[in-house]
């Protein structure tokens, strides 16, 4: 039998890009391990998504590249311990 963390519902969460507001949802999970990138990188969560927004092909959805971006930061960060 496989185990399974605690699931939770997405977060719908209003964010501003560019002088645009728009709502992402994710799994909180992937709301603290982006925050978590925020602080180590000097920015706040915000400018984060911007940045994320502003660098994903446009065939991906932002919530999409959201969770992309915090699973390869985690499986950079395997590799290297």
């Amino acid at each position: 039998m496989i185990e399974l963390p605690p699931m939770t519902p997405p977060i719908k969460r209003s964010v501003t890009i560019d002088g645009h507001r728009t709502s992402v949802s994710l799994e909180d999970p992937f709301w603290k391990a982006l925050a978590v990138e925020a602080a180590a990188r000097g920015v706040t969560r915000a400018v984060l998504i911007g940045q994320i927004d502003h660098a994903r092909p446009p065939e991906v959805g932002l919530a999409t590249a959201l969770r992309l971006f915090t699973v390869h930061g985690m499986q950079q960060r395997a590799a290297t311990d």
